[in-house]
């Protein structure tokens, strides 16, 4: 794989979360915007992962969203696209339209432009959803580091999120 989600650190992470996830017989999905498919580009990169990865969504627009993730469409007006709800919409509406047991969804501004000043570029917003339950969110504001460094950046932090869920996830 080239780009954002190449680096050592990135294929150590996706390699604990299939680690993770095998021990406990979970399966993942992913959702992405900003990402464009770089989260299950990173997981599906190590040999065997189809085991554990069951489908990944990339919905860059909001029509995608609706469609293949059943985003509301007031969720979307009300919040925008990058947003806490959205991203936890992507993240329900994944596993919705998936087998897995966990879900990991990324949507943010990585620039260089699109970016307001109530979201900059830099803004990514993060959810992960598990079966049994368990939800997290994550906004984090890389700032202009560059498309690149925030999708990179993004990566990292969505397989942080699906290591976490998974070390928690009931047996």
């Amino acid at each position: 794989m080239t780009g954002a989600a190449s680096s050592p650190a990135v294929r150590e992470a996706a390699a604990r979360v299939l680690e993770a996830c095998r021990a406990r017989r979970l399966k993942v999905a992913s959702a992405e915007s900003c990402t464009g498919g770089l989260v299950a580009g990173a997981l599906t990169e190590i040999p065997g992962s189809s085991d554990v990865f069951d489908v990944g969504f990339v919905t860059y627009s909001d029509a995608a969203k609706q469609r293949m993730l059943g985003v509301a469409a007031v969720i979307l007006e009300r919040h925008g696209a990058v947003s806490r709800e959205t991203a936890e919409a992507m993240a329900e509406g994944a596993l919705a339209a998936s087998k897995a047991d966990l879900a990991v969804a990324v949507t943010g501004i990585a620039g260089p432009g699109g970016g307001s000043p109530n979201k900059p570029v830099g803004l990514v917003h993060f959810a992960a959803a598990a079966r049994d339950g368990e939800r997290l969110h994550r906004e984090k504001r890389y700032g202009d580091i560059g498309r690149s460094g925030v999708r990179k950046a993004a990566v990292a932090e969505a397989l942080a999120m699906l290591e976490l869920l998974a070390a928690a996830a009931r047996d």
